[in-house]
């Protein structure tokens, strides 16, 4: 990842003479260098903005600076928003309103005129709020004492966001092949994708991928296999099947990376020339950050790449889902989650286990070699991204991950188990209803606010379902959203 970071940028006037300046720009170095301790991005101090000039020039500066993720402002005086149109109005960055002040508590015995002066962000701040409504900006609002934990996880989500934008602009995505045949939920308007959101979706063939395969060194096999055998527990005597996925996840690394791409998508449809689908060699590659989407899913490989992007550290655990089955044993109703063979290991609850089994679908000459694992407990959400012709709707579903109540013993893939919210079968109706996908990007790390925030700095419709949905209450939500963003 980029060494991304977020510039504070602090409103003011010159109303209040240079000694009242100097101390907000004191405080103001002081609060940056502070956060930028215990937020996931620094935090840099750049001005105390007194002019529209001063304002639109920082402003132009961060929009062109590509390691500048966003901006934070906040007015630690009064600020007088005329000054700011010039520069949000050209804005091309996210943005987040601190809505904050220097100190904690009103001081008793101290305050006095001079300090009401100095201290006026409840004044200042709704002064700066007014403008961002005016020019109907995309824009993050956090109030709280900036020494609150709760306000700091806030701005660090956020700026974890941002830096999803930033990685969804540049992200480029390789095809191997098409999408599955007939399939209606998988195609999509790339051309729209890229203006909206700014991937470059391009196709190469499975032939090129082929002849790349033929190009790695038993050298290169050898090594990977040995970094396979660190990171799993070998559950198979079939090491030809280890080796041949090891020389596919090789050689599609060395096309992405030689082309810029950091997602993926192959069919089980299209193996031209090759023995097995990548099942290990994509799992090892979502591993390492790459987005990956099955049957030609680009939509859900790029989202898998962005949404491992925003989580802990860069590469959090989030990772290519898909429904598969479900218990509906009354009271104990559960989703089934997997894949043919590719689920990212993020995921794993346990040390995952490589094993070789039948493919009983597409043109595998041979078994092809997988992780096998059961998911982590605990909250998550799931994410679909959709073509609605003419728009792009992101919808998000909270769910609750669970130990996996049956060990299926002949369930060879890697599985995950939820509960769905608000429960199993309303939940299902509510997905279905907005049109969801059967593809998803299951993630531990992003949460579904900052799901909206993207949604919002993208400038895409968002459907969140929780534990407080109705099927009643959704239908109308999206009938008003159908007409809201038919007019934009």
């Amino acid at each position: 990842m980029k060494a991304y970071k977020f510039w504070f940028i602090v409103g003011s006037q010159s109303l209040y003479g240079q000694d009242v300046l100097d101390t907000v720009d004191v405080r103001a170095r002081e609060m940056a260098q502070e956060l930028s301790g215990c937020l996931p991005f620094p935090l840099i101090y750049k001005v105390t903005a007194k002019s529209n000039s001063e304002i639109a020039d920082t402003i132009r500066e961060a929009n062109y600076d590509t390691e500048c993720a966003g901006i934070v402002t906040w007015c630690h005086t009064f600020s007088p928003s005329k000054m700011w149109i010039n520069g949000l109005a050209g804005l091309q960055k996210p943005w987040c309103h601190l809505a904050t002040q220097y100190n904690v508590e009103i001081p008793n015995e101290e305050i006095d005129m001079d300090f009401m002066n100095l201290n006026q962000a409840a004044h200042g701040d709704r002064e700066h709020g007014f403008i961002g409504a005016r020019l109907r900006l995309p824009r993050k609002i956090i109030a709280g004492h900036w020494r609150n934990e709760g306000v700091q996880k806030r701005l660090g989500d956020w700026m974890k966001t941002a830096v999803g934008v930033a990685f969804s602009r540049s992200l480029k995505v390789m095809r191997f092949g098409d999408n599955m045949r007939e399939v209606a939920v998988t195609e999509g308007d790339k051309v729209e994708a890229q203006i909206k959101l700014g991937w470059q979706v391009n196709t190469w063939a499975t032939g090129d991928l082929v002849r790349e395969m033929n190009k790695v060194t038993e050298a290169e096999i050898d090594a990977l296999c040995a970094e396979y055998e660190s990171k799993y527990d070998i559950a198979t005597d079939n090491t030809a099947a280890i080796r041949y996925q090891a020389k596919e996840e090789i050689a599609m690394k060395k096309m992405m990376d030689r082309n810029g791409c950091m997602a993926f998508s192959n069919t089980f449809q299209d193996l031209y020339g090759m023995e097995q689908l990548p099942g290990l060699a994509s799992q090892h590659l979502m591993a390492q950050g790459y987005g990956y989407g099955g049957e030609g899913d680009w939509k859900v490989s790029a989202m898998t790449s962005i949404l491992k992007a925003m989580g802990e550290g860069g590469n959090g655990a989030s990772g290519f889902m898909e429904d598969y089955t479900y218990h509906l044993v009354e009271g104990k109703e559960y989703s089934l989650g997997a894949h043919m063979l590719e689920v990212c290991p993020s995921l794993a609850a346990d040390k995952p286990r490589i094993e070789t089994h039948h493919l009983g679908i597409g043109m595998n000459e041979k078994d092809p070699a997988r992780l096998v694992f059961e998911g982590k407990a605990g909250p998550a959400i799931v994410v679909s991204l959709i073509d609605m012709g003419g728009r792009l709707r992101l919808i998000v579903q909270d769910i609750e991950c669970v130990k996996p109540i049956l060990p299926m013993p002949n369930l060879p893939v890697a599985r995950v188990m939820w509960r769905a919210m608000p429960d199993l079968t309303t939940g299902v109706e509510c997905w279905i209803m907005a049109g969801g996908a059967h593809h998803t990007v299951l993630s531990y790390d992003v949460t579904a606010d900052m799901m909206r925030d993207w949604a919002r700095m993208m400038d895409i419709e968002f459907v969140h379902i929780s534990k407080d949905t109705t099927p009643e209450q959704l239908e109308n939500d999206l009938l008003v959203k159908d007409l809201i963003w038919k007019l934009k």
